[in-house]
């Protein structure tokens, strides 16, 4: 359970416990938040993290993912994740919002907002959802210099960089584990491919790279979707599912609202709410109740 008001532990502890998760031998587990309530969700349900997608920070404000947000959105969207959650928090930070020196600062930010690491991506900037077509990935020699930056910059050396390619649909797979490697060199904690199609695809790319490795299991996507136990087996340290939530939830908001337009009621929609009592119990409301009774109960003296 978190604290009041926010979470009881430090994000020193937290981005330690990632660090530690991904040396587990047991895949970690990051769902998408596309809020602070959902991420207080995913922490009660019992995964291992939480995930915030630029993608779907970009559509929360209405926005396609192609590189529109601000290092400031991302970051205060973040911070207001991880100040309720337990868990550690990984971030997309795109291309680090620049030239290297913006990735350094992103790295800082970031750090101070709590999260517990980050991904930097290699393509060109303005980027491209990494499962469309079109995209264009920079020289690998330019990705080097933007993570050597961001490293440069870190603080807690717990904070975990995560390196992530777009290059196997547009160079093919080889090329990808070539700069998956000359990523780690650079300092890169994490490796992310995306856009990989089958378990064969995430089987090479586990057999060819020493370093952890993250898989992106987002629907609709290029990829098969491979459960977290075959994921595992294959030797992936973490899986995100980063616009899952926000599909579920949009998903069922179209549905009730237009429910809502031809039936000018919402009360055949009822038993697909969630509860006031049961948003109530993830909001912790009661003690809240119970911590303004503490702090007022006490009575005045006659003479004050």
């Amino acid at each position: 359970m978190t604290g009041l008001l926010a979470a009881s532990t430090a994000a020193a502890d937290k981005r330690a416990a990632f660090r530690a998760g991904l040396e587990s031998g047991r895949i970690q587990r990051f769902p998408g938040a596309f809020n602070p309530l959902v991420a207080t969700l995913i922490q009660e349900i019992g995964f291992e993290g939480v995930y915030v997608s630029g993608a779907v920070l970009a559509a929360d404000l209405g926005l396609p993912d192609i590189g529109l947000t601000t290092l400031s959105e991302v970051s205060g969207r973040g911070h207001q994740i991880a100040r309720v959650t337990d868990l550690p928090v990984l971030i997309d930070a795109d291309t680090g919002f620049g030239e290297p020196m913006s990735a350094a600062r992103t790295v800082t930010v970031l750090e101070d907002a709590g999260i517990a690491g980050c991904h930097l991506e290699d393509q060109v900037n303005p980027k491209r959802c990494g499962h469309l077509d079109g995209k264009a990935v920079v020289p690998v020699d330019e990705m080097v210099r933007r993570l050597r930056a961001a490293v440069s910059a870190r603080r807690d050396p717990n904070f975990v960089i995560c390196a992530r390619t777009d290059a196997a649909g547009i160079e093919g797979i080889d090329a990808a584990i070539d700069r998956a490697e000359a990523y780690a060199g650079a300092g890169a904690d994490l490796i992310f491919t995306e856009a990989l199609h089958t378990a064969g695809d995430f089987e090479k790319f586990r057999a060819a790279v020493s370093t952890p490795l993250l898989a992106n299991m987002t629907e609709f996507g290029k990829s098969e979707l491979l459960s977290a136990a075959t994921l595992e087996k294959i030797g992936y340290n973490a899986v995100i599912y980063p616009v899952s939530t926000l599909r579920l939830a949009m998903y069922a908001a179209e549905t009730g609202l237009r429910e809502i337009y031809a039936e000018g009621t919402q009360s055949g929609l009822l038993d697909r709410m969630q509860h006031r009592s049961r948003l109530y119990e993830l909001l912790q409301y009661e003690r809240y109740n119970e911590f303004d009774s503490d702090i007022f109960n006490f009575t005045l003296g006659r003479n004050q």
